[in-house]
């Protein structure tokens, strides 16, 4: 099969709003439809790295290396054949990545695409809910579907499960947060889910800010020895030093950490760590946490509740395509 027959268009699906300059140029600059493009941006996601993340799926899902073609798709589909489909809930719950679907579809349409949004990124829906409808040639819908789905059916477990514990949370002034244990290469996707779900991102990489763990408190010789190597190595760098006991918690209150996280901390050892810190460093639980203690520990008045489980662990949100039969 010649390459202008494969399902995967090289172009990236540009719809005529595109300043690309066309499949000649060079895909940093190429990037999505503007429109799209400026609401993931508004979002806090960057769409060229979204755009890498779509090209990515399509090309695992096509195996690009074996010939490249949804062969069940182009056997059974007219290339000229056209169809709308439904992105429609299975489920109850929150839904997150929306956007980040359609650039899924972007990088796969041959022909402009015409979609009809019915829901928001943050929305929670129910189940038979549909969420956004697609209209453009049926291969590509086809060849598109798996991948879409996986981003944002991932996405929106995220989503659901993170406002599960904001839910939790609220009337007190405890926010949930996430960790680093994210999938690779989905890390920005993953937190983006999390701020939908209504929590808060903690750091997205090791550079823009300092966590001192026990690890890094054994190499350094004490808790205290290891905070002050990082506030003299990066001294205009917020930093966050992991406790396991309370005399630890008042050596680095005392030598200036700007955030303290409380492991493994009973909530009666927790509140007794709040008293001790005085208001002079935020305060971060984490371990032992569960929705069915979540409110006791931000009772305490702790500033955040690290949950890693929001991205390591969330089921994902059943979420379905569905071709419309012709009229």
């Amino acid at each position: 099969m010649s390459t202008p027959d494969l399902p995967l268009a090289e172009s990236g699906g540009c719809g005529d709003g595109c300043g690309c300059g066309g499949a000649d140029a060079d895909m940093m600059e190429c990037g999505l439809d503007p429109a799209l493009s400026q609401l993931l941006a508004d979002a806090g996601l960057d769409p060229v790295e979204v755009e890498d993340i779509a090209h990515m799926a399509i090309a695992e899902d096509l195996d690009m290396a074996s010939g490249g073609v949804d062969v069940t798709t182009v056997a059974t589909i007219p290339e000229d054949a056209v169809a709308t489909a439904d992105f429609t809930a299975r489920e109850d719950g929150v839904v997150a990545g929306l956007r980040v679907a359609e650039a899924v579809l972007s990088v796969v349409c041959t022909d402009e695409f015409e979609v009809e949004r019915h829901a928001e990124d943050g929305d929670r829906v129910t189940a038979g809910q549909k969420l956004l409808s697609v209209t453009t040639r049926t291969r590509d819908l086809l060849t598109a579907e798996r991948s879409a789905l996986n981003i944002l059916c991932r996405l929106s477990g995220i989503a659901t499960a993170t406002r599960a514990w904001a839910d939790a949370l609220e009337g007190t002034t405890a926010k949930v947060r996430d960790t680093r244990k994210t999938t690779p290469g989905l890390r920005s996707l993953e937190k983006f889910a999390v701020r939908t779900g209504g929590g808060v991102n903690h750091r997205m990489s090791l550079s823009d800010a300092a966590l001192v763990k026990d690890n890094h408190v054994v190499a350094a010789g004490g808790v205290a020895q290891a905070f002050k190597a990082v506030r003299e190595s990066f001294p205009g760098l917020a930093v966050e030093v992991e406790v396991d006991t309370l005399d630890q918690l008042r050596e680095v209150v005392e030598a200036g950490a700007d955030l303290i996280l409380l492991d493994n901390f009973t909530p009666a050892l927790t509140q007794e760590a709040v008293a001790i810190v005085g208001g002079r460093a935020l305060l971060e639980s984490s371990g032992r946490l569960t929705l069915a203690n979540a409110r006791e520990y931000a009772a305490t008045g702790v500033d955040f509740l690290a949950v890693g489980a929001l991205t390591h662990s969330s089921p994902i949100l059943d979420i379905g395509l569905d071709l419309r039969a012709a009229e």
